[in-house]
This record gives C-alpha cells, sequence and structure tokens, in this order.
C-alpha cells in the first residue's frame, strides 16, 4: 500500500499535464483547420470569374 500512496500523486500529475496537453492540441489543430477553411474561402472569392469587357482582351 505505501507504494501507492508514493506513486499515485505523481501519476495523477502525469494524467493533468497529460489532459492539458491534449486539449492544447486539440485547440491548435481546430485553429488550423479554420484558418484552411478561411484561406481557401478566400482563394476561391479572388479567383472568382474574370470581367472580360476590357477592349484589351478581345484581340
Amino acid at each position: 500500500m505505501e507504494y501507492v500512496a508514493v506513486l499515485l500523486p505523481s501519476i495523477v500529475v502525469g494524467l493533468l499535464f497529460w489532459f492539458a496537453m491534449k486539449s492544447i492540441f486539440n485547440a491548435d489543430k481546430a485553429e488550423r483547420q479554420a484558418e484552411a477553411q478561411a484561406q481557401a474561402e478566400a482563394d476561391g472569392r479572388t479567383a472568382g470569374p474574370v470581367d472580360r469587357s476590357d477592349p484589351e482582351s478581345n484581340r
């Protein structure tokens, strides 16, 4: 029983650290996905139809 009392605090701190790191990595992944989606939408808007009313383009 002494081993449990000695190891339990380290295990609890390790689990807390693991949950904290997991939440940080998940938040980073979600942020990267949102940034990629926003960038794709921005690229889609800028690559829209081209206005061909310019007389130079009718050659």
